[in-house]
């Protein structure tokens, strides 16, 4: 939802039109323009179309996904409510908070009646029984609970007016066994309410047909140009790797002065016990003091939540996290 930083193609002015003065208004009061995906897909999910949408990261493609949604939710005065009406599927839990936080601005900023619930494994089951009483608009899940919660009692008339079904970094989770489960949910969500849009979103298609076919039948690939460079370089460490026992703490003092001269750095690692190693290696040489927090699935909730939300705010310089 970032403010557009590089060129792009110009959307047209018939999807453009789609958009109604509420939503115009926000866009240009942002000094934001409607970017080429976000208009076509408006245009596609006018026909009743999804799509796979292609975007660089800082492009806008999360705004992309959700824009039909709301269009619809806040113009659309007969809809019963109250009734799901778009699902969002992340493949992490954080990504799912992060884009709820972030749904919230325009939700809010333009005064929409839209409701925003996040259903993961951390929320509570008097909130999961308050959704599954009272629905909001726009449920935000990951592919486990989704598989989880069709296999309930009564899931077919929760699910039944269901108008959008968006996924998220589709790229990290098609062709695994996540993605397997999830076919299987999305043909039972076909059953189910069978008009139903799919979209999919991602910044890394390798083979984008595939991911289409994926996704469904006759998925148009919606692409844009623009949004942040990637400015990729490989750090050559020159300290000596040791005999055995390779888990990067070598590296740790290059890394730290990374860390240092940026304003914020993600430490990726491969397991839950190596964050914590590497974490606790980054503090022994911070002479700084600088703010270097951890983030994985074991920790406790809350605290999750509050490195997620520092980060939101800016206030960490670094962050030990597990990559999935």
């Amino acid at each position: 939802m970032s403010r557009p930083r590089s060129p792009r193609k110009k959307a047209s002015s018939d999807a453009c039109a789609l958009l109604p003065p509420v939503f115009a208004d926000w866009f240009s009061g942002r000094g934001w323009e409607v970017r080429s995906h976000q208009a076509d897909l408006l245009a596609a999910a006018a026909r009743g179309e999804g799509g796979l949408v292609i975007a660089p990261t800082g492009g806008g493609k999360t705004l992309a996904g959700f824009l039909p949604s709301l269009v619809e939710l806040a113009t659309d005065t007969g809809r019963v409510r109250p009734s799901l009406h778009t699902l969002y599927i992340s493949p992490l839990k954080a990504l799912a908070n992060d884009v709820a936080r972030n749904l919230t601005t325009p939700i809010s900023e333009m005064g929409l009646n839209v409701s925003v619930e996040v259903r993961t494994g951390d929320t509570s089951s008097s909130r999961r029984q308050r959704q599954r009483a009272k629905p909001p608009d726009i449920l935000l899940t990951t592919p486990e609970q989704l598989a989880l919660f069709i296999a309930s009692e009564n899931a077919e008339t929760f699910f039944a007016d269901l108008g959008a079904i968006v996924i998220d970094e589709i790229h990290a989770i098609a062709g695994s066994k996540r993605g397997d489960m999830l076919a299987l949910a999305l043909a039972t969500l076909a059953q189910w309410a069978p008009k139903a849009r799919r979209v999919g979103l991602s910044a890394t298609v390798r083979d984008p047909e595939a991911l289409a076919r994926w996704l469904g039948p006759a998925t148009p690939i919606i692409r844009n140009v623009g949004g942040a460079r990637a400015n990729i370089n490989v750090l050559e460490s020159a300290a000596r790797i040791p005999w055995s026992g390779h888990s990067g703490r070598h590296t740790v003092q290059e890394i730290y002065d990374q860390i240092r001269d940026a304003n914020m750095t993600l430490v990726f690692v491969n397991t839950r016990s190596q964050a914590e190693v590497y974490f606790q290696e980054l503090w022994r040489v911070n002479e700084d003091g600088l703010p270097i927090a951890l983030h994985h699935g074991s920790l406790d909730m809350e605290q999750r939540r509050r490195v997620e939300q520092a980060m939101a705010a800016g206030s960490l310089k670094a962050v030990c996290v597990r990559r999935r």
